[in-house]
């Protein structure tokens, strides 16, 4: 299988799919597609011809398997189900699962002010900002305040120490979050704030932002990514 993603200090979505296969030791080769200095969106940039000539879409991450090609991130975690169910990438119990898949599907279709405000930049620790942004806005309070409730409600239920027990697709879904929360300073309740540790501590996890941290990489237009001190 290969994987394409873009860059790992700006790419949440891809970081999705890699961070799941790279913690059940799923075989697959990353093939790096990079944003470059021209916006993403842009048609005619570099990255966008190249995603194209993989998937119609236009966007990372996918999954390509022989002649099976698999745009978009929760498309590629029900595949990776599938194919390996020896794995509990979703929780065995049907109530679980269920609820697992519901958290994943607000986090991929919700929670819009938490991307556009607090937007994924590993490389960026600035603490001053999240408080900050949280006080000036109400969107903002309100995404974080729900992925607090998802995050309890959830730990509550299983136990821990992830969301459903053992690590799978929903910690995966979520892990760029916990990213954001670290760079940004958003404060959390302490069992809470211990999960989100306790994703940033996953050898997947760690890998991804070892990689992320050598890239220096900045995306053009944006005053976050343009001022990012390096942690």
């Amino acid at each position: 299988m290969q994987l394409y993603i873009a860059n790992k200090n700006y790419s949440s979505w891809s970081m999705r799919p890699w961070v799941l296969m790279r913690h059940f030791d799923l075989p697959f080769e990353e093939v790096m597609l990079r944003f470059g200095k021209d916006s993403p969106s842009d048609p005619k940039s570099p990255f966008k011809n190249a995603i194209l000539r993989i998937s119609p879409a236009g966007r990372v991450p996918v999954l390509v398997d022989g002649d099976l090609v698999v745009w978009d991130s929760l498309a590629i975690a029900e595949t990776l189900a599938e194919r390996v169910p020896q794995h509990p990438l979703w929780p065995r119990e049907a109530r679980s699962r269920a609820r697992a898949r519901s958290m994943c599907a607000e986090m991929h279709s919700g929670l819009g002010a938490l991307r556009r405000e607090l937007p994924m930049n590993i490389e960026l620790h600035m603490p001053e900002i999240g408080p900050r942004r949280l006080a000036e806005s109400p969107e903002l309070r309100a995404d974080v305040t729900r992925v607090v409730a998802m995050w309890s409600g959830a730990l509550d239920a299983s136990g821990g120490p992830f969301l459903f027990g053992t690590f799978g697709i929903a910690d995966a879904y979520f892990a760029p979050v916990a990213s954001r929360f670290r760079s940004y300073g958003v404060s959390l309740p302490a069992p809470v704030q211990a999960y989100a540790d306790r994703v940033r501590q996953t050898a997947a996890f760690a890998a991804w932002v070892e990689d992320a941290l050598v890239e220096h990489e900045f995306v053009a237009d944006d005053e976050p990514y343009r001022t990012a001190p390096a942690r």
